[in-house]
């Protein structure tokens, strides 16, 4: 008999905590407030379309570039960002563009210039830059090296004037 009421008892507190977890689950769902979801907006606005950058002053450093899309209900179709242009960068290949090149060739004897050429490193903003670029320079003065006479030599020559004066 003790032992039927000891079950009695043990199931009655699992029924009550059941029921106190079933409660307590209620309360915190009913005290949330139902959000309305965001409602995501499908844009018809095209991508944005950016032209190169600008410098505000000389042909490197702060700049502009203007930003334009399509779009029938887009709110705003054009904008200015700003941007900045590398100074160390060469301007002949773009001034979004950097490349690295290879070490300066051998002289052309029939056209009295030397040229390497640059592999595409980094494009700023999308920028269209060609992958590989060649530039050539003067080869500078064909001379031939001119013997001196050592130093020493020189020196001598002139103590021994001094000595005869």
């Amino acid at each position: 008999m003790q032992q039927q009421q000891q079950q009695r008892r043990m199931f009655t507190a699992t029924l009550l905590a059941f029921i106190f977890v079933l409660v307590a689950l209620g309360t915190t769902e009913a005290g949330k407030k139902e959000k309305p979801e965001k409602k995501v907006k499908k844009s018809d606005c095209g991508e944005w379309q950016w032209s190169v950058c600008v410098p505000t002053s000389g042909d490197c450093g702060l700049g502009t570039r203007e930003g334009t899309r399509t779009g029938a209900e887009c709110k705003q179709t054009m904008k200015t960002q700003r941007c900045k242009i590398p100074c160390n960068w060469k301007k002949q290949f773009g001034a979004e563009c950097k490349y690295q090149f290879q070490a300066w060739g051998e002289c052309d004897l029939n056209t009295a210039l030397k040229t390497r050429t640059g592999n595409l490193k980094r494009a700023l903003h999308n920028a269209d830059c060609q992958k590989i670029v060649t530039i050539s320079k003067p080869c500078g003065k064909l001379t031939k090296p001119k013997p001196q006479e050592p130093k020493k030599k020189k020196k001598e020559g002139k103590k021994q004037e001094k000595m005869l004066d």
